[in-house]
Parts: structure tokens; sequence; C-alpha cells
């Protein structure tokens, strides 16, 4: 009887085990079509905000997970500012100061521009495969329901995410974010998957807070760009000035 106890209990492990080892390589190739080696894109954001709306229209560049530089084009009101994400860290410039500013680790959950997108967001400091665990939670077809909890060591800001992932394309339809106290914050709703090259991505996304239902920010990917030279300028501080015009 004992044996096959532990029989029972290897097989139960090693399914377990084959279960975290599929999350873990869904969520792999879902970065890398985020990201590829680096990529660049034009991006129409629509802020809907206590009754009233507005858009932004800016320029990103980003390479890896450590590093991000965005430039805003419109309004007028706003073009020229700038933002670096370096190793972890970033800055803004705004042009109507001449002032470059640090954003502390304690701002990260701060809105960005006004927008449902946090600090953190546009970092992009978080990398889903070198700061969380995944497990599957469910399986529908090509449809698959994964859950991210947080590694001990992980610098993030989130309690979870769970996010369903079409697995034809390995891109995320679905995105909900928990704080610490496991207590849904918002989601992010994408769509329009379209293909450059290689790789998949939506093309439409809407971050909805859940605390704020009239509110919403939507954002359209457009001139997306894959694993082409960008320049190591915009990798450095004094691309923040320099871009900025």
């Amino acid at each position: 009887m004992r044996k096959i106890f532990v029989a029972i209990f290897m097989f139960c492990s090693i399914l377990f085990a084959n279960e975290l080892n599929e999350a873990d390589e869904i969520i792999k190739k879902m970065d890398k079509n985020m990201r590829g080696e680096n990529v660049s894109m034009t991006m129409t954001m629509k802020i809907a905000s206590m009754g009233h709306t507005r858009e932004m229209k800016m320029q990103s560049w980003s390479e890896g997970t450590k590093k991000s530089f965005t430039k805003i084009l419109y309004p007028p009101k706003d073009r020229g500012i700038t933002f670096l994400s370096l190793n972890n860290q970033m800055w803004q410039y705004v042009p109507k100061i001449e002032r470059t500013i640090k954003i502390p680790a304690s701002m990260m959950l701060q809105n960005w521009m006004g927008s449902d997108i946090t600090n953190d967001d546009v970092v992009k400091q978080s990398s889903v495969v070198q700061d969380y665990d995944a497990k599957i939670l469910k399986k529908d077809g090509k449809l698959v329901t994964i859950e991210l909890i947080p590694k001990e060591d992980a610098a993030v800001v989130w309690g979870k995410i769970v996010s369903l992932i079409d697995t034809e394309t390995y891109t995320s339809q679905k995105d909900i974010f928990y704080d610490e106290d496991m207590k849904e914050v918002r989601i992010f709703f994408y769509k329009d998957v379209k293909k450059y090259g290689k790789y998949y991505i939506p093309t439409y996304w809407k971050i909805q807070p859940l605390e704020k239902k009239n509110n919403y920010t939507e954002m359209l990917l457009e001139d997306v760009k894959y694993d082409t030279e960008i320049s190591s300028q915009y990798f450095k501080k004094s691309a923040l000035k320099r871009f900025s015009r």
C-alpha cells in the first residue's frame, strides 16, 4: 500500500512539474513576442477621466527589459517631454522648465501623464519571466489562464497577475492585476493582434481601473518595428534633453 501511495505522489509531482514548465514556456514566448530583441513604435493614447477625454501621441524605443525611451509628440503643451528607463531607474525631462527629474521608486505606482498606466508600466522594469513564478489555472482550447506570483526577492509592485493567453499567437487577451492584499486593481484588455515579421502583438489595449468605473485608458499601437537598428544614444541620460527637440 505504501508503494502505491509513493507511486501516486511521484506521478502527481511529475504532472505538477510539467504544468509549471509549460506555464513558464508560454510566458517566455509571450514575453519574447512583446519585446523581440528590440522594438520601436508610435502610440496614440486616449484618456477618459472625470467625464472628460483627451489624446496623447508618443514614440517609444526599447531594448530588452532594462532600457526604454519615450517621447511625447502631442498635445503641443506636452510635446518634447521625454522619459528614460535604464537599469530599473527612471528619469523625466520637461523642456518648459529645462529640468531633468528622477522618478523615485516610491512613485512607481503613480499614474503616468494622468493615464491609468503607472510609472512602473512605462519603466518596464518588471519582467514576468524573471520576477514571477507561473502556474496554469485553466485550459480552454488555445486559451490558457496563467497565474503569476512574484518571486520572494522580486522588486515588483503587484501581489499577482492573472493572464488569459492565446497560445496560437502567444499574446495576452486579458491581464488582471492584484495588489498585495490580493484585491483586483485593474484589468488590461487586448485585441486586434497583428503580425510583424515573426512576432505577434495586440495593437489595441484598454486599461480599466476597477475603483473608477468611468475612467479608462485606450492605446493604439502604430508603426511597430521589431529587431531594427536602434541607436544606443537613446539609452543614455543625455538623450532626455537631446531628443526632446
